[in-house]
């Protein structure tokens, strides 16, 4: 499930929408459920949550001036209003309210900054913006439109179009004397798609009076069939000849590193304190443990150290076409399976019997060579459209082994009982989604299968590290990219040489991760998560305070938050309203780090 695009920030505040709303518990270590009313945090919540819907419905447009100004107030309104709120006469699930309101103010006021800077990269690229702007304005006030005036600014915004790319043009001249005032590839890749956005609002806007107003169709209709066309030639020049991307490119991967303040400003947000060269140190220890434990299974197999050999060998398991679906749904029940038999969460008989499949387009394999999850899980592979070596590709990097180990990720106890869950229980904290819980969560799950042994044979073992040594690079590739020290060339090989990745799948991994579908952290999310929800399953379970069932029960049931604020739920830690980031997790992780995970464990509880 990956996290939202940080330039779309905006757009994800303004669209966002929540389930219908239940009682929250007074007691959230025990998961308890509440006859009482909903507290003064909880209604605050709720009301904020309903104008921000509200809003999103009449400020559409996540690009425009108006939208920004508006939900910058509205998130200052918001600030003002939690500030009056008296802290200490909150019940201890309140201040948990409180706190995650407040981070999550933090957060929006962040991106929305964030999104004014992209804006400005991007702007002298769009000429047409502010008219398409003011004529969205002018809708949303209904004013009376003036065909003949409309008419003309339709033709201006052809014109404008036309000269800012008889500019551009000649910026892309070979030794042209304007080549300084060329833009970068990603500036141009991001401008297009906000073109794309700008497009489709312009569409909105003119069927609104299309064939309602006769004059305004008489003026408006011709020019702006052309000023559409003009939209969709610009757009396409920007990627292919100044992005320098072609429509059938799968090779060129484009990026801009954020820089180490954005990265720390980034982890301040989701309460991790750490730097990003301590979580890239994390991430080659843990990628080193995951190397020790394919050794293993490779001499298992009869490759001795030559664990490439091995992994080729589990690579072609893979089923013929047309046996996938059934071997999901296998892999699918396998899992669930496994969790009651372990006793280790609650999952409701609805939820076992509602989840779907469907297979994913060729299109969206290009950007996702793996598998989707949540209600639906979406399969990724081969078509009958993809050249041989494109289908091999994706046969070989969706084999059983691989599969195995990640299908319960996406569907249960993973994403699918997360969204089945959180839908029904304290679902007003929806608000406070972060990847670090929903991938961390289901990539703890994986952890935990591994320690109790759902992996028996090496194929499988190889399958789970495969992933395991995945989550490690990301980490490493993302982050080193981001601080200037890694090329995307250099991201992909690193991921074929260190992880085993077919060259396809490892420049698809690498796209998605640069060219702004992501944000910065989102491939860090999983593992970091992950080793959170360790950690405190450390703390609760281990130490006898909790059964397992219990935690991962009360985990589901408190909904989405940062995990440090999850942890002071649990743990009963007295909350101050300058609750700041300081749980250092991966200490007591230390004397565990290596150890082998598929010896004995204690039975769960």
């Amino acid at each position: 499930m990956p996290l939202l695009n940080s330039r779309l920030f905006c757009c994800a505040l303004v669209c966002a929408s929540l389930p219908l709303l239940q009682a929250a518990a007074p007691n959230p270590s025990l998961a308890a459920e509440s006859t009482a009313g909903p507290g003064p945090m909880r209604t605050l919540i709720e009301r904020y949550s309903a104008d921000h819907d509200t809003l999103g419905s009449v400020y559409t447009d996540p690009l425009a001036p108006a939208t920004r100004e508006r939900m910058t107030r509205f998130f200052a309104d918001a600030r003002r209003q939690l500030v009056t709120v008296d802290f200490a006469a909150l019940d201890e699930e309140g201040k948990a309210d409180y706190l995650l309101l407040a981070n999550h103010l933090d957060r929006e006021e962040h991106n929305l900054k964030l999104a004014a800077t992209q804006w400005k990269e991007v702007e002298p690229l769009l000429p047409i913006a502010p008219s398409i702007f003011a004529l969205e304005d002018s809708k949303r006030s209904i004013e009376f439109p003036n065909g003949e005036k409309i008419a003309r600014q339709l033709n201006a915004m052809t014109a404008a179009l036309a000269a800012r790319r008889k500019e551009l043009e000649a910026t892309l001249a070979k030794d042209s004397p304007s080549a300084a005032a060329r833009p970068t590839p990603i500036a141009a890749w991001r401008a297009a798609d906000d073109l794309d956005g700008l497009r489709e609002q312009l569409h909105h806007w003119f069927e609104f009076y299309n064939g309602y107003d006769p004059s305004f169709t008489w003026w408006a209709a011709q020019p702006y069939k052309l000023t559409d066309d003009a939209i969709k030639d610009y757009s396409t020049f920007l990627r292919e000849k100044v992005a320098g991307i072609a429509h059938d490119d799968k090779t060129t991967i484009i990026g801009a590193p954020v820089g180490r303040e954005a990265l720390l400003a980034q982890l301040s947000d989701e309460m991790i304190p750490y730097t990003p060269e301590e979580l890239i140190a994390l991430a080659r220890e843990q990628m080193a443990w995951c190397k020790q434990q394919m050794l293993a299974a490779s001499r298992q197999l009869g490759y001795g150290d030559d664990w490439h050999k091995a992994m080729e060998h589990v690579k072609n398991t893979y089923v013929e076409p047309g046996r996938q679906p059934q071997l999901i749904h296998d892999l699918a029940v396998e899992g669930m399976d496994f969790a009651d038999k372990n006793n280790l969460v609650t999952v409701p008989d609805l939820a076992k019997e509602t989840w779907r499949m469907e297979m994913m387009s060729p299109e969206r394999q290009l950007v996702n060579p793996f598998f989707l999850g949540g209600d639906t899980i979406l399969v990724s592979y081969p078509t009958d459209t993809m050249t041989f070596d494109q289908r091999m590709m994706s046969m070989r990097g969706n084999n059983p082994e691989f599969s195995h180990a990640t299908v319960f990720h996406e569907l249960i106890p993973g994403h699918w009982l997360q969204e089945f869950m959180t839908a029904r229980y304290r679902p007003y904290r929806q608000i406070f989604s972060t990847g670090f819980w929903i991938e961390g969560n289901a990539f703890y799950w994986e952890m935990l299968y591994w320690d109790l042994g759902f992996h028996a044979t090496p194929e499988q073992r190889i399958g789970a590290l495969f992933w395991r040594m995945h989550r490690c690079a990301r980490i490493i590739f993302s982050l080193s990219f981001h601080l200037g020290l890694m090329t995307p060339q250099q991201a992909i090989d690193f991921l074929v040489d260190e992880v085993g990745h077919e060259r396809d799948n490892a420049a698809a991994e690498v796209r998605r991760s640069f060219n702004g579908s992501y944000d910065p952290l989102y491939q860090c999310a999983y593992m970091l998560g992950a080793l959170q929800f360790r950690a405190l399953h450390h703390e609760l379970v281990d130490s006898g305070r909790m059964t397992d069932r219990q935690y991962h029960d009360a985990i589901l049931k408190e909904n989405l938050m940062p995990i440090e604020i999850l942890r002071a739920i649990l743990t009963n830690q007295p909350l101050t309203p300058d609750f700041k980031s300081s749980w250092r997790f991966l200490d007591p992780l230390k004397a565990t780090r290596f150890r082998d995970f598929s010896a004995a464990r204690p039975e769960s509880h």
